[in-house]
């Protein structure tokens, strides 16, 4: 029993068993360990607590020391032979079978009291910390700058959140805690066994451990063939969605046997590497047997030596408890690598987390203080700007302009001309690289970020709403709006009709990134929420592109009405949407190449002149 139960624990830790997900095998260093101290600082609030803990669990770890020395004892109970453990069988009144039995229970009872209360108080800390930090994360996440998301992709930003959270949940929950329990087991069982046996102690240690260790080393190797071939089933599984998804160009271009031989070429990578997976695994399970199992037989043989004879050196029951506390310390020693490699994960985790509550935000980038009157003066003086990243390419170059409030201005010209990127330095999302922007005389470095943004609105080109109802989406212009107000704009944003057609009316799901809206509805929902926000700056980001034409006519009046009495930039690429713009710039390689009115700019014969007979078309409409 004892030899079928080590095999199966020691091939349970090499862990053969196929992996859904590729982990990553963190590695500690330094720096990821003086990140990882930075908890710390969170669990401080609730250090008591979490001390007392501590406390429970070096009791409850203590007291289970206890069942294998009273396990053996009461297996042995009938042999009548003196135990080396005399001394503390006396100390807690334990010499027959009832009061072993006794023991037992006492002692399992005490041990499911402080273990009780240990995963409670170490579940409350763990979640109260966990909140604290999901708190913190989120909320520095939420007014980082544009830049930073521009660096990073969103799944790796709700990784941190999500995952590298759980992965800290279960370190500081159970993992911990366990990893603490085996070791105070090992240590207290070895002792244990010095006083029951130092000669049979010592042929144990050199024997049993050892094989354990080689054993989780072999086990390891073992993984990574399981784990290789699982990246190469997932890389097979990208070829076969790849081309699922993609069946009308695989036949189209009749690359049919093209995309075989991909498939082909991955999936005898799996073949070969479960082979040889295969072929260690039985190498391992051979060598559990021969050598594991020899090693305990061997201690076992070792054990019974000494229970016989005239002056047997242990007695039944000291050796029952011997082989107990062998048990245990071989299923410590099985637990601790995954233990110690789910630690070492959580401390990757921490320091991902770490590195972006570290980061400076907006607010701390942006020291502006001033709350100026903000009434839709706008003006760019010799503006030069790179994005961060590409700091050698300048995307804009001397910008000067001059708006006046109440103007509608348009800005046209060719993808990557720096349309977009002049709104975005108007919404102060960067700071400008050279020059000076200016709201009503005040330079935009010098205005409280968020006061600048409360007098703005943008309706970009893709609207995306947030999950929930069409009233929290307009709502979310302005959050302290009462339900006639957002009535209101959602009639002034054309929205209105629409809306009443569903029977749910402004309770309506509109479903994941507004999923169950069409196209023109998400565009008027996003008009009537800039309506509702009651703006002093207006930026329209393409806003009738991607519509049809019966959309475009109604989203176009509701922005007519949207940009009455408030300074408008209206990037556009149909030129029939903007022919009554007060003025328009034409950006052209990242300078302001014409301005002037749509007939002004016509009778040019410049640079939009001829986008205009592009698009002679529509114009003509």
């Amino acid at each position: 029993m004892f030899v079928s139960f080590a095999w199966i624990k020691f091939d349970s830790i090499s862990m053969l068993r196929p992996k859904r997900k590729k982990e990553k095998r963190e590695k500690l260093s330094k720096e990821s360990i003086a990140k990882a101290k930075q908890i710390f600082s969170y669990l401080k609030p609730y250090r008591t607590t979490f001390l007392i803990g501590w406390i429970f669990l070096v009791f409850s770890s203590s007291i289970g020391l206890l069942f294998p020395l009273l396990m053996g004892q009461l297996l042995g109970a009938g042999s009548n032979q003196p135990s080396n453990m005399q001394g503390i069988l006396e100390l807690i009144s334990a010499d027959t079978i009832n009061t072993f039995a006794l023991a037992l229970i006492i002692m399992f009872a005490v041990q499911s009291f402080f273990s009780f209360f240990r995963i409670v108080l170490f579940t409350r800390v763990t979640e109260n910390t966990l909140r604290d930090i999901r708190k913190d994360a989120f909320s520095r996440l939420i007014y980082m700058p544009m830049d930073f998301f521009n660096q990073h992709k969103v799944g790796e930003l709700t990784s941190r959140i999500s995952s590298d959270i759980e992965k800290i949940q279960e370190t500081m929950q159970t993992t911990i805690a366990e990893f603490f329990r085996q070791i105070v087991i090992i240590i207290g069982s070895v002792v244990f066994m010095l006083m029951i046996s130092g000669k049979l102690a010592l042929i144990m240690l050199a024997t049993v451990p050892v094989m354990a260790i080689v054993a989780v080393f072999f086990g390891r190797f073992i993984r990574k063939l399981s784990k290789n071939a699982q990246d190469e089933a997932a890389a097979s599984n990208a070829v076969l969605e790849e081309s699922l998804m993609g069946i009308s160009n695989v036949k189209s271009f009749t690359n049919e046997t093209f995309m075989l031989g991909k498939y082909m070429k991955s999936i005898n990578s799996i073949r070969a590497l479960n082979v040889k997976s295969g072929l260690w695994r039985g190498i391992f399970v051979s060598f559990l047997i021969v050598c594991m199992s020899s090693a305990i037989v061997f201690v076992v043989w070792q054990g019974l030596l000494m229970t016989e004879g005239p002056n047997p050196e242990i007695s039944s029951g000291d050796f029952f408890s011997f082989i107990m506390f062998t048990l245990m310390i071989g299923m410590s020693f099985g637990s601790i690598p995954d233990m110690y490699a789910s630690i070492q994960k959580a401390i990757g985790a921490t320091e991902n987390l770490m590195k972006i509550i570290e980061q400076k935000n907006e607010l701390q980038l942006h020291k502006g203080e001033l709350k100026p009157n903000i009434n839709g003066n706008v003006s760019f003086s010799n503006v030069s700007f790179s994005y961060p990243q590409r700091k050698d390419m300048p995307v804009l170059n001397g910008i000067n302009f001059d708006v006046k409030k109440n103007q509608t201005i348009a800005l046209v010209g060719s993808s990557g001309a720096g349309k977009s990127t002049i709104s975005s330095l108007i919404l102060n999302y960067y700071s400008v690289t050279g020059g000076t922007i200016q709201f009503d005389g005040t330079n935009i470095e010098d205005i409280e970020l968020n006061h600048l943004r409360k007098h703005m609105a943008i309706v970009p080109q893709e609207v995306i709403l947030f999950a929930g109802t069409i009233k929290e989406n307009i709502a979310f212009g302005d959050l302290n709006a009462d339900e006639e107000a957002i009535k209101l704009a959602a009639i002034q944003a054309n929205a209105w009709e629409f809306i009443e057609s569903f029977p749910e009316k402004m309770e309506t799901q509109v479903g994941d990134r507004g999923i169950q809206l069409s196209g023109g509805q998400k565009q008027r929902i996003a008009i009537a929420r800039a309506i509702l926000r009651n703006p002093a700056i207006l930026i329209l980001d393409e806003a009738t592109s991607a519509l049809d034409s019966e959309s475009e006519k109604l989203v176009q009046e509701a922005l007519n009405k949207l940009m009455e009495g408030r300074t408008s930039f209206v990037i556009a690429h149909r030129l029939s949407t903007i022919r009554n713009a007060d003025s328009i710039f034409v950006i052209d390689k990242g300078q302001i190449a014409e301005t002037g009115t749509h007939d002004a700019l016509i009778a040019q014969k410049g640079i939009y002149s001829n986008l205009v007979e592009l698009q002679g078309v529509e114009i003509s409409n």
